[in-house]
């Protein structure tokens, strides 16, 4: 087996009651479960904005979406306070 040190480890944020589950990936990009269920693919797209992924064909779907801008922010912060 190969394992990718730079792999990160997944994490919970929570936002507005909610728990999600954060999974990195190896492209810099995000899968979001949300209730136990695959939720979102997210790729930060400028400092304050993310962009949300195709589920099926992961193809950036412009437009701004407030949720997956705060779940970035969630992430940013999250990584920041317990970067190694």
């Amino acid at each position: 087996m190969i394992i990718n040190e730079n792999q990160k480890d997944p994490f919970d944020i929570e936002v507005y009651g909610t728990v999600y589950s954060v999974f990195p990936e190896e492209d810099a990009s995000y899968t979001i479960f949300k209730n136990g269920e695959e939720y979102l693919h997210i790729v930060k797209d400028s400092e304050s904005d993310w962009i949300k992924l195709d589920m099926e064909t992961s193809m950036p779907l412009f437009g701004i979406d407030e949720e997956v801008n705060l779940l970035g922010r969630k992430i940013l912060e999250y990584e920041k306070e317990n970067n190694d």
